[in-house]
């Protein structure tokens, strides 16, 4: 399979773990300021950069998908979901292994769309038209609070929609939306140079979740290079950035008196969609495959 994506220098690469763990136990509390919903942000090199305070801080979770080309990700450390998704009208089979989830051998994990059906799969509309992959580390890590942070770069297309997310671990007993959702990073293809993070949960879930978009400068896409997406989750207050510019905060304050449901325990997903009620279906635009480029997921924790 053709591989879009520029390698990621070995010891390049090795340098910045190293870095990253050595200044995880001495980390920087930014200055954040709330934007209204739907707003966007140009980058501002000083918004992040300012401080306020040092905490200490310690890497909760981290993977750096090192490992020989074409094997798994660590069962250790994700589950693998399989089956299609009603709930959004996405048109894509999510499969086991690394089948559409894999290693490249440059310290990348690949999460390919496909458009095919080797496996003869059935989706909630008849057969399936598309093959991806959707993780998640339930049952293997959750985090209440901390820096959540991805470097990736997204696929590009009408119908395609990547996402960096979490969910409130408790989802098996209370359910969606009370269980609470954090979305990180989203794109749908139709918006190729805007991310949105969003909070869902009950009286805002679905279209109607809080949140807000960014935009890149100049017309530039986030499908032409790696970008990273993180929040800054704090009792009562979720921040969003990218590549370390904050763009939006939101607590409680912003739910028009509907609970909010994030100080609790959450997990990780990471997934590649295809088609949904929000970004629509592929067209004759779309090309495949479609690849998720992720080069590391971290979380930090500390007080």
């Amino acid at each position: 399979m053709p591989s879009p994506h520029p390698a990621v220098p070995r010891a390049s690469k090795r340098r910045r773990a190293t870095l990253y763990a050595a200044l995880s136990l001495l980390c920087c509390s930014v200055v954040m300021t709330a934007l209204p919903a739907g707003a966007s942000a140009a980058p501002d090199p000083h918004t992040a950069a300012s401080s306020t305070a040092s905490r200490t801080a310690a890497v909760a979770f981290a993977d750096e998908f090192d490992g020989p080309a074409g094997s798994a990700v660590d069962g250790g450390k994700w589950l693998t979901e399989t089956g299609d998704n009603v709930n959004n009208h996405e048109r894509q089979y999510y499969t086991a292994g690394n089948d559409n989830a894999a290693l490249d051998g440059q310290g990348n994990l690949v999460i390919t769309a496909r458009k095919e059906n080797p496996g003869n799969y059935q989706c909630w509309y008849g057969t399936c038209e598309y093959t991806s992959s959707r993780l998640n580390t339930s049952g293997k890590f959750t985090a209440t609070y901390g820096h959540v942070e991805s470097r990736m770069k997204i696929p590009r297309g009408q119908g395609i929609w990547p996402a960096f997310w979490m969910l409130g671990a408790d989802i098996g007993s209370v359910g969606w939306p009370n269980s609470g959702e954090i979305d990180i990073m989203e794109n749908v293809g139709f918006e190729p140079g805007t991310v949105h993070g969003t909070l869902h949960g009950p009286g805002y879930s679905g279209s109607g979740g809080i949140g807000a978009g960014y935009t890149l400068p100049g017309g530039a896409a986030f499908a032409d290079d790696f970008h990273t997406f993180a929040v800054d989750w704090a009792p009562d207050s979720v921040t969003w950035s990218v590549d370390g510019t904050v763009y939006q905060r939101r607590t409680p304050a912003d739910l028009n008196g509907n609970a909010w449901v994030f100080d609790k325990p959450f997990f990780l997903i990471l997934n590649l969609a295809v088609g949904g009620y929000w970004p629509g279906d592929p067209d004759g635009s779309t090309s495949f495959p479609q690849q998720l480029v992720v080069d590391y997921v971290r979380v930090t924790t500390g007080d």
